[in-house]
């Protein structure tokens, strides 16, 4: 049988995909309790922070941060030793609408001028289930800071199989009211209730391909 030309340089192409989709299986599921201990870093291209707000009560506004750096020092078997540092540049807010976002970084809203980072710090960690803990800390938005609780939930742990970095995975949900932060423009207009949702990814340091 004769092969042409054409099919073989189809082959070459596609066999370095099919070898990479072989190999890009999801990490094995793993134990909240089995996670390795140590410190990990944000892995910021897959981390993002989402909000949600009322607007004038027709609409839920949605948006984003991103360009997230911290750490998270991560103790799974007792859990309420671990400990996290977030901090989130307030000028990487997106909503898709390039004059709202100048709008919300301007000084009448957030003001990344003069406040150019939201941070949070971790207090106390609390375990309320195999997969699920409180996160109580203090939360510094617009040079107010304030205590807030977010309800988190452990997604999964394993190599990744594209960088083979060992990553761990939460998502976190919680609210605040942007008043209490001194964000007080067209309350009550535009919601004065802001829901939050963090997903995150974070990096072991030193753990590649363990």
């Amino acid at each position: 049988m004769k092969i042409s030309r054409k099919f073989l340089a189809a082959a070459f192409v596609a066999l370095p995909m099919l070898s990479l989709q072989a190999s890009a299986q999801a990490p094995t599921e793993v134990a909240p309790a089995a996670v390795q201990e140590g410190t990990y870093t944000v892995e910021a291209s897959h981390t993002r922070v989402l909000f949600a707000v009322s607007h004038m009560g027709f609409s839920t506004w949605y948006g984003e941060f991103t360009g997230v750096s911290g750490k998270l020092t991560l103790a799974p078997a007792s859990i309420e030793k671990s400990s996290l540092d977030i901090r989130i540049p307030t000028k990487s807010i997106s909503t898709s609408n390039a004059k709202l976002d100048g709008e919300l970084k301007a000084a009448d809203w957030l003001d990344a001028g003069k406040f150019p980072e939201i941070t949070f710090k971790a207090k106390q960690i609390e375990r309320t289930g195999d997969r699920t803990a409180k996160v109580t800390g203090d939360l510094t938005l617009h040079g107010v800071t304030k205590p807030v609780t977010l309800d988190a939930v452990f997604n999964g742990a394993g190599t990744n199989p594209i960088n083979k970095q060992y990553t761990v995975g939460f998502e976190a949900t919680g609210a605040i009211k942007r008043s209490d932060f001194g964000v007080k423009t067209y309350v009550p207009l535009i919601g004065d209730d802001v829901k939050i949702i963090i997903s995150a990814a974070f990096e072991r340091n030193g753990g590649a391909g363990l």
